[in-house]
């Protein structure tokens, strides 16, 4: 990695030794996403700042400009802005000097800056996943680079990165690539290929982070959901007892303390004595990365001031547990979400692209179809795509499915899918290119005796021709039961196959005798083979059309179900299962007839 910082003098040693650290006034530094190979963000005004000696000048020169600024108030910080500049492939140095002090960066590129925010799967490292062999081996991309942010969770809003929270600007070549985050990788790699510029990617994503703590604070009020939420943060926070969460950390350290005198090490060599700092973040009320704010207050907001050109999220898991899920508060989130990035950067159309929650755990089959469409996960997936169209900002924002990439475990390693689907959507929306890019979106679902018939409002069909997959059905009793489907049938040809109008589907069960509703891909690992326009990489999003929501609690300190209920739709769910495997063995000649009607005949046109 060239990661250049020339140094001067014993003070620049100093200061470069520090310059990613915390604030501290008195010792020159830049916020520490700056540093040497970094991308700054095209065509937006440049800011840079940092800190210094209180009432000290600061002189800043990037590339031909230069810029002055003072450093204020008691902790010294100062700032300068230089004019948006055009796209630039050639290292540019940036020079800070104050006093006898002065840092020095360099191989600076001009591009597009974008942050690869979510949990651990969107962290998951290229390195992990099923072609890291082969994409390591080809990432010699000097025009794509990679800063990494650590967990640094935190109850108010940051304003620096302490330097074992940072991991440099990377220039991407075979040797570190394996450590970039496995989307953020692949979707930097195309966009960087596809648009010839320098491409700057910012993996700030925190494992086991709940959506809470990745919304800016300010947001909760906006709404009366969000709001008693964080009342409810706050107050745990204020009734925490910092003293009991810190005795055992306080008696474990005087019994290390007191076996290491015994040994005769140097009370200057002793550990010093732990903090509230050193408490186990998941333990801190407001701190814990499932609470309001804290991933965002020190991992994201943090750089806030750093222009980016937009955010690609993943994430779900720790949102879409049994008895803690929340899939309307998650819906309200995902739109305040976005709202307070937008804010914070001074972007209002800054790009976000959400991948749903990817598929994980059982893999949903014929055999056991029923039992796992009690689903949190497909009620997360649906709020994450609710939430990002309440924005009612389809140019600048995109909803990438990602359920039909089907591996058992939480971390799938098929990351290249996701990311691949990502792209498009980036370059076919936010760069224009003609690129293939579409979803499609139901239009209406209307009964016609036994069937339900869905209209949509583009062709929607098995990318190999094969049999649909990933229909539920349920009559007024909302017990769903997997449903057999096919397309409109317009011609049909014999051997030959049938010709189609892939805009509407007959949904039919032996089961149902009265359907209401319909649902799709509805499970946390689903079948569902549905594609737009019939392309791979377009999946249609899971979907249903009825208001049966999963139980919610207006207390946030409470849960609307208990694991015991849990069990007990689970157990009922099973029963289903088998009562439909029994069914359709005895039925089996009444379906085979009924499948070969179905989709012949539109009840518009008899």
């Amino acid at each position: 990695m060239r990661n250049k910082k020339h140094i001067l003098s014993l003070s620049i040693l100093l200061t470069i030794a520090l310059c990613t650290g915390d604030a501290t006034a008195g010792t020159l530094k830049t916020h520490g996403t700056f540093s040497s190979n970094m991308v700054i963000q095209r065509d937006k005004p440049i800011t840079i700042w940092g800190w210094a000696e209180p009432g000290h000048k600061v002189s800043v020169q990037f590339g031909q400009e230069n810029a002055e600024a003072t450093a204020g108030g008691e902790a010294g910080r100062w700032e300068v802005t230089f004019p948006a500049r055009q796209a630039n492939a050639t290292g540019q140095k940036l020079t800070v000097t104050s006093g006898d002090e002065m840092l020095v960066m360099g191989n600076i590129l001009i591009g597009d800056v974008w942050v690869m925010n979510g949990q651990s799967n969107m962290a998951f490292g290229l390195g992990k996943t099923y072609r890291a062999d082969m994409e390591t081996a080809t990432a010699h991309l000097p025009l794509l680079r990679r800063v990494g942010i650590s967990p640094n969770e935190s109850y108010t809003l940051q304003k620096d990165l302490p330097a074992d929270r940072v991991d440099g600007w990377t220039v991407c070549t075979p040797e570190p690539a394996g450590g970039f985050s496995a989307i953020g990788y692949t979707f930097g790699s195309r966009l960087q290929r596809a648009l010839q510029i320098p491409i700057g990617i910012i993996d700030n994503a925190r494992g086991g982070a709940s959506i809470e703590s990745l919304v800016p604070r300010h947001k909760f009020a906006d709404h009366p959901l969000a709001a008693r939420y964080l009342n409810w943060v706050d107050k745990r926070r204020a009734e925490f007892d910092w003293d009991a969460a810190m005795k055992p950390l306080i008696e474990k350290w005087e019994k290390s303390i007191a076996e290491q005198r015994d040994k005769g090490v140097p009370e200057d060599k002793l550990p010093p004595k732990p903090t509230r700092k050193d408490l186990r973040s998941w333990s801190v009320p407001g701190r814990s990365p499932s609470d309001a704010a804290s991933c965002y207050n020190g991992m994201f907001g943090v750089f806030k001031g750093l222009n980016i050109k937009g955010v690609l999220f993943h994430q779900g898991y720790n949102n879409a547990m049994g008895t803690s899920c929340w899939p309307k508060r998650y819906r309200v989130l995902v739109k305040l979400m976005v709202e307070g990035w937008r804010e914070d950067f001074d972007d209002e159309n800054l790009p976000v692209g959400v991948i749903g929650f990817c598929a994980g755990g059982v893999t949903q089959s014929r055999q056991n179809f029923e039992h796992w469409t009690v689903s949190t996960a497909a009620f997360i997936r649906e709020s994450q795509r609710l939430g990002l169209a309440d924005l009612e900002d389809p140019k600048h924002t995109g909803f990438i499915p990602a359920y039909d990439q089907r591996l058992p475990g939480l971390h799938t390693k098929k990351k290249h899918f996701l990311a691949t689907r990502a792209a498009r959507w980036a370059l076919n929306e936010v760069y224009g290119m003609r690129i293939d890019w579409e979803t499609a979106e139901l239009l209406s679902a209307e009964r016609d005796g036994e069937q339900m018939v869905l209209t949509f409002d583009r062709p929607v069909a098995p990318d190999d021709n094969g049999p649909i997959e990933g229909f539920a059905i349920a009559g007024k009793d909302g017990k769903y039961y997997k449903a057999y489907a096919e397309s409109l049938v317009t011609k049909d040809q014999g051997i030959w196959g049938n010709k189609y109008d892939r805009k509407k589907l007959f949904v039919w069960s032996p089961l149902v005798k009265e359907p209401v509703a319909v649902r799709y891909a509805w499970a946390r690992s689903p079948m569902g083979n549905l594609k737009v326009n019939g392309k791979p990489w377009q999946p249609l999003h899971s979907f249903r059309t009825d208001q049966w929501d999963w139980p919610e609690n207006e207390d946030p300190s409470e849960n609307a179900l208990s694991r015991s209920q849990l069990k007990e739709m689970a157990q009922e769910a099973a029963e289903r299962c088998e009562y439909r495997s029994m069914e359709e063995a005895k039925r089996a000649v009444e379906i085979l007839k009924q499948r070969e009607m179905l989709g012949k005949k539109d009840p518009k046109n008899g």
